[in-house]
């Protein structure tokens, strides 16, 4: 374990990129998948996962790995982002996710590429390396996130509501009194229901929650930006569902019980000390059963990949794999 002091200068992502290719992927009979490459066609390749469920891929993800050294692979997961159907939650499981990334790796003509996600892209990351070590290079994750029952009762039920409760309170107020003993059942009611307009307002207050505690520093802007329509429809059903149905893992210590298939993999875990979305007790829990990871903590930032202590520490692990 590594606990970094900030640094006076700290290295900032790469320039923003613009596709080579882009391109769309069937691999159900209902869901079609987006993918993109950027950088160099002949590099070491790299999947970027996203989080969520259901937050779609953006522009700031292809700027942690160096463009001349990397074929850098961004791919939006079932029913976000650019994928369709939108906002669909048929045949949307971690299996189904899983299974999608074997395709579009296969698709790609990739023998084995590093997996690189944050949040619920770490949990993916992790859960892809597990049932696929020999496809995996290496893993760079960032808040580590197990999806254990207690992690989302945390967030959504009772604990970070303690440090945000003028967030909180507009996340409760849509739920009735007599409800709110399971925040994630009663948000899954609405967020499936058949009041379009319900199922609109319940998305756009659980998405505004998650935005408004990402960064140690406030950002109203990353709340407001969540609150978006289309991204909050789909986010915000997408991630409830899988919380709902609890990954759709046999065992809510999943990750952690079968973390013995990952330790042959090189791993670095960026964990920001006052990460209230995931936080750092889920990293320490990881590590306690890999002790191969390198986990780097970083003591002045919260969740969001966009905090510079974040930044600085994604891409010298990108830059160390590169090297190696």
């Amino acid at each position: 374990m590594d606990i970094r002091s900030p640094a006076s200068a700290r290295l900032v992502a790469y320039p923003a990129l613009t596709p080579y290719r882009t391109g769309r992927l069937r691999v159900s009979a209902l869901h079609d998948i987006y993918f993109e490459e950027c950088g160099n066609p002949s590099g070491r390749p790299v999947a970027v996962v996203h989080g969520g469920p259901g937050g779609g891929s953006n522009p700031f993800m292809r700027r942690f790995h160096d463009p001349s050294a990397y074929r850098i692979i961004l791919f939006d997961q079932r029913g976000c982002g650019r994928s369709t159907p939108h906002a669909e939650l048929c045949e949307n499981t971690t299996w189904d996710l899983v299974a999608d990334m074997e395709q579009l790796r296969s698709h790609l003509g990739i023998e084995n590429w590093q997996v690189f996600g944050g949040s619920w892209g770490a949990t993916l990351a992790l859960t892809y390396a597990i049932n696929h070590p020999d496809r995996v290079s290496e893993l760079v994750l960032r808040g580590i996130f197990l999806m254990r029952r207690s992690e989302v009762e945390w967030f959504y039920q009772d604990g970070c509501n303690k440090l945000f409760p003028d967030h909180y309170a507009p996340f409760a107020s849509l739920i009735p009194p007599d409800e709110r003993d399971d925040m994630i059942a009663a948000y899954h009611r609405r967020l499936t229901g058949n009041d379009r307009q319900l199922q609109l307002a319940a998305a756009k207050a659980w998405s505004r929650w998650e935005g408004n505690t990402l960064s140690l520093m406030p950002s109203p802007s990353q709340g407001r930006a969540f609150a978006h329509d289309r991204f909050a429809l789909a986010f915000a059903r997408i991630e409830c569902h899988y919380f709902y149905n609890r990954g759709f893992y046999d065992t809510d210590d999943y990750l952690l019980r079968n973390s013995h298939a990952l330790r042959s993999i090189p791993a670095i875990a960026i964990q920001g000390r006052y990460d209230v979305v995931t936080p750092m007790s889920n990293a320490w829990a990881l590590k306690s059963v890999f002790p191969e990871l390198d986990l780097r903590i970083v003591p002045d930032a919260g969740h969001a990949m966009t905090e510079p202590g974040i930044v600085d520490e994604l891409v010298r692990a990108t830059q160390a794999f590169a090297a190696a």
